[in-house]
């Protein structure tokens, strides 16, 4: 029997045979046997070309995944060049860099991540040939497809992607307008790569010709040159991790929650932020006319605070931080929530704590200084579950809209290529505080720079059963974005549309940020009187959720696509 793949967040993946809409694409079916890691990888390519503004290969991803046994976690985020050190983000006055200063150009370029993290994926878990899985992407990239109106919005308001002239060429007409929504676009030169590595594997990306005009991209950067090498492309390892799972409990159901461990906040911070609130009445509030209420914001913004206070103090790559108390986990601990959660006001008309002081886990040992608050973005995220009932949660990115600004061409008669990372961004600009404590997310060589980004599976605690399959873009309210969806899911009893279409709303351990004209005057007013410096903001979300519901006669897979951006539901 031929499989069909449930695919969300495609973003016009595979948009060769358009329908009704630019993003509208009917997937069709796969070979016998196929699976969602072919799905994912064939998809991600594509990603480069239809959305080189969030994820590609130049890029690095964390995909999460569920082989019907054991939960898995593959790691195939950017590291910094061995020659980089904690100063790179300094100034000659010994200050941080502005945020584009040190964005664009080759100085914030880590060695890519993706292709040889898929690559590790299919030697495990491929079906059809790695070669045929890059098909789709290369005759797309050959024959073209229509710029959608997103990508057009942010050419044309963008300010820095003009200066790198093989990016102007491609992105821009003469005139320097970016083409037209529906425009056919074509990248033959990315074609070229994608040839190269559906027969030589990431080897072609990593070494050779395609390597050496990486490196020569980031070091002959004529205004702010990077120290990426050969010898950091050919020696990159994607990394397979332990999965991190915890517990959780709503409306009498006991779920297990699996999310992607450190270089990645994302599955710690929103345990953090659901255990707390558990640790509330919060499971008592109700959605008011639909949206969350006064009460529970102020609940959830609180647990938020607590969460990002101790991320700033502890979160960075394992193979550099040694874990608060010796595990991960004890960032999880219900006696560690439950101590946490009374520092929050729960009383109706309680005052906000503001800003909230990071925490210490019972036997934490720790050196190191907070990170300062800094700008972070991007990402596309696909989630995808198969016939077999395999699940797959991944996240992908560039960092930046179109990272580094910098496009690589191997070959420069043909146009376009694809953008490099400015992934090192993520690393703390300061690498240490006033009294010369260490930042455990500093500079260092060879480090992959901490990530927000949430790739999450969500499980039956009693069968083991796969639930859910969600994730988001979004740099930092990555975060707020996937802890919302899982409590719209799981608390409330919503549909994945439904908990996604709900209004966004976040804290950084700042300001309370809500979703701008999404929530009514007397709400916002309500968490000002309560303390809450409160802010509206677009909140531009790209969730994607697939849940398995229970219906009257069967469970039913339902999935959501985010109505902010062009992504869709695809499937059986």
């Amino acid at each position: 029997m031929r499989e069909k793949l449930l695919l969300i967040g495609l973003v016009a993946a595979l948009a060769g045979c358009t329908t009704a809409s630019n993003f509208r694409y009917q997937v069709p079916e796969q070979p016998e046997g196929s699976s969602a890691y072919d799905a994912a990888i064939a998809v991600q390519m594509v990603l480069t070309l239809v959305e080189p503004q969030s994820s590609g290969i130049g890029g690095g991803a964390f995909l999460m995944h569920f082989n019907g046994a054991d939960v898995e976690a593959f790691d195939g985020r950017e590291t910094a060049p061995a020659a980089a050190d904690e100063g790179l983000f300094l100034g000659a006055d010994g200050k941080p860099m502005g945020f584009y200063d040190a964005v664009v150009g080759g100085r914030s370029v880590g060695a890519p991540g993706t292709v040889r993290m898929l690559e590790m994926v299919h030697r495990q878990y491929g079906v059809l040939p790695w070669a045929t899985l890059l098909e789709p992407a290369i005759v797309l990239a050959e024959g073209g497809f229509k710029v959608s109106a997103r990508l057009n919005a942010l050419l044309t308001t963008e300010v820095h992607l003009k200066k790198d002239p093989v990016a102007a060429a491609y992105f821009y007409r003469p005139d320097g307008t970016p083409h037209d929504v529906g425009y056919v676009l074509r990248n033959p030169a990315l074609a070229a790569v994608l040839k190269k590595i559906a027969t030589g594997g990431s080897k072609a990306l990593h070494e050779g010709e395609v390597a050496q005009a990486i490196v020569n991209k980031v070091r002959q950067h004529p205004s702010n040159p990077g120290q990426l090498s050969m010898a950091d492309l050919s020696n990159y390892k994607a990394i397979k991790r332990s999965a991190l799972c915890h517990d959780y409990r709503a409306n009498s159901r006991d779920y297990r929650i699996c999310g992607f461990p450190p270089p990645s906040s994302g599955a710690i911070a929103i345990g953090q932020i659901l255990g707390t609130l558990n640790q509330t009445n919060a499971a008592q509030l109700p959605l008011e006319t639909g949206l969350p209420g006064t009460q529970w914001l102020h609940l959830y913004t609180e647990a938020a605070r607590l969460a990002f206070a101790d991320r700033a103090q502890y979160l960075g790559d394992p193979d550099f931080v040694a874990p608060p108390a010796g595990n991960w986990l004890s960032l999880l601990n219900p006696d560690y929530l439950a101590e946490r959660a009374r520092l929050i006001g729960q009383n109706p008309g309680a005052s906000s704590m503001k800003t909230a002081k990071p925490g210490t886990p019972r036997g934490t040992q720790s050196a190191f200084a907070p990170m300062p608050d800094q700008m972070e973005y991007g990402t596309s995220h696909i989630s995808i579950i198969d016939g077999n009932g395999r699940a797959l949660a991944m996240t992908t990115t560039i960092e930046d809209a179109f990272g580094a600004r910098q496009m690589v061409n191997v070959q420069p008669g043909l146009a376009g290529g694809f953008l490099l990372n400015n992934e090192l961004t993520d690393f703390s600009f300061a690498p240490r505080d006033g009294a010369g404590l260490p930042v455990a997310n500093r500079v260092e060589p060879g480090k992959r720079p901490r990530s927000s980004m949430a790739p999450t599976l969500v499980f039956e605690k009693g069968t083991g059963e796969v639930l859910m399959s969600g994730g988001s873009p979004g740099g930092a309210l990555i975060i707020h974005f996937v802890a919302k969806t899982l409590y719209g899911v799981l608390n409330w009893g919503l549909t994945p549309q439904a908990a996604i279409s709900l209004p966004n709303f976040a804290s950084l351990n700042g300001p309370t940020v809500l979703e701008e004209k999404r929530f009514p005057a007397a709400t916002i007013d309500a968490l000002k009187a309560r303390g809450h410096e409160v802010r509206e903001a677009n909140m531009t979300s790209g969730l994607q959720a697939i849940a398995r519901i229970q219906s009257q006669t069967r469970p039913v897979w339902l999935g959501g696509a985010d109505p902010r951006r062009e992504g869709i539901v695809m499937g059986d």
